[in-house]
C-alpha cells in the first residue's frame, strides 16, 4: 500500500522521496521483486465496504477478504521505481550488490476475487494511478507544505467523484 505521509524507516516510498530530494541515486536492493503496488484509499474502501456488510449481514460476511490490485496489475520494484522517478521529474537509481542482502520474497501477491465476487468490490486505480498520486503528494509535500491538507482532500475527492 502506498500514499503520501509515509515516512517509515526502510520502505520504498520514503527511501526514494528522500533520496530524489537530497539529490541522490534511489538504491534498489531486489529490483526484480514484484509487490501489490495499491493507493492507501483502495483497502480502506474495501474495509469500509466489509464493515457496513459485517454489519447488516455478519453471518454471510465474516470472512477474510484481500483488498489490493488486479492480478494483471503487476510491476517489479526497478518499474516502479522507474515510473516514480518519471512523475517525480528527475532523478536516478542504481542496484545494489544483491549478494549480501536480507532475502525477501521476489513475488507478492493477493487474491482479491473473493472480495470481487462476495463483496462487489474493485481496485479503481491501477499501480500507475497509485504511483502518480503518491509522488505528486510528496512533491506537493516538498513544494508547498501550507496546502497539503487542501491537496490530501483534493485527492480524496478525486478518488471519490472522477
Amino acid at each position: 500500500m502506498i500514499g503520501g505521509g509515509d515516512w517509515s524507516k526502510d520502505r520504498l516510498i520514503p527511501d526514494i522521496i528522500n533520496a530524489l530530494n537530497e539529490n541522490r541515486n534511489v538504491s534498489l536492493r531486489n529490483p526484480n521483486a514484484v509487490r501489490p503496488w495499491q493507493f492507501v484509499l483502495e483497502p480502506l474502501i474495501g474495509y469500509l465496504l466489509l464493515g457496513t456488510k459485517l454489519f447488516l449481514d455478519p453471518i454471510n460476511f465474516s470472512n477474510a477478504y484481500n483488498f489490493g490490485p488486479n492480478s494483471n496489475d503487476v510491476l517489479t520494484v526497478e518499474a516502479m521505481v522507474e515510473k516514480a522517478i518519471s512523475i517525480y521529474g528527475n532523478g536516478k537509481y542504481k542496484v545494489e550488490d544483491q549478494r549480501n542482502q536480507p532475502h525477501e520474497a521476489g513475488l507478492l501477491k493477493l487474491d482479491i476475487s473473493k472480495a470481487n465476487d462476495e463483496l462487489k468490490w474493485f481496485p479503481k486505480y491501477n499501480s500507475e494511478d497509485a504511483i502518480k498520486n503518491t509522488i505528486n503528494w510528496y512533491k506537493i509535500y516538498k513544494d508547498d507544505i501550507a496546502n497539503i491538507d487542501e491537496f490530501t482532500e483534493m485527492q480524496i475527492r478525486e478518488y471519490f467523484y472522477e
